[in-house]
């Protein structure tokens, strides 16, 4: 689903990425770690076509990084960043709505989507009113509606209690479970005992650890 091969992501000159290898199989769960600065974020945009493949080679869900059309990419990868791409001035629905119109998708999964992110009883709130975590969990029904083949979550943790963490958890195992690849940053290995990842370590825009 992702392969990597000595990738080097160069902008204005600087390496954020600098010679990154990598493969990471369908129905897999993999843990990015690192200081600021040490690439993790710029690694997830690089799987998700966001920032361009200065020299090396690789493809994500058979899209190749370098010759392949990003647009398609982005279209079967699923990014969550630390905002989100909301409307804030529509509500829940209204965003939901809109974004299952965009893709093709059914309206009629909205209402399973809302309950299963836990955000049935905002349903009308405008997106400029819901807490860091809330925000959270609607970017996570964006991508339930979409079910992209590769999810990249970009630090979902910060700011969340113990039960938005655990939410997160289960939903990240679910995900895995229906064969999904999913790619989360973040500063600290998981706490949860029930995931069991794979963890990258980065420093400097190179892998320095990897644990199974």
């Amino acid at each position: 689903m992702v392969v990597l091969r000595d990738a080097v992501v160069l902008v204005g000159g600087f390496p954020l990425l600098s010679g990154v290898n990598l493969d990471l199989d369908p129905g897999t769960l993999t843990v990015v770690t690192g200081a600021n600065g040490a690439g993790k974020t710029s690694l997830l945009r690089l799987l998700g076509g966001l920032v361009t493949l200065t020299s090396g080679a690789g493809t994500v869900s058979g899209v190749d990084l370098k010759s392949g059309d990003l647009r398609e990419l982005r279209r079967r990868v699923g990014w969550l960043g630390h905002e989100g791409s909301f409307y804030d001035d529509l509500s829940v629905r209204e965003n939901l709505t809109f974004a299952a119109k965009a893709l093709g998708r059914p309206t009629e999964e909205i209402p399973r989507v809302l309950e299963r992110v836990g955000l049935t009883s905002r349903t009308t709130t405008t997106a400029k009113l819901l807490s860091a975590g809330q925000r959270r969990r609607l970017g996570l029904a964006w991508l339930l509606l979409r079910r992209p083949e590769t999810w990249l979550l970009d630090e979902p943790y910060a700011s969340l209690d113990d039960e938005g963490r655990t939410f997160f958890d289960e939903l990240i195992a679910e995900v895995v479970r229906s064969g999904a690849t999913v790619v989360v940053s973040a500063h600290d290995p998981l706490r949860s005992s029930s995931l069991r990842p794979r963890t990258l370590t980065l420093a400097g825009g190179l892998v320095v650890g990897d644990v199974s």
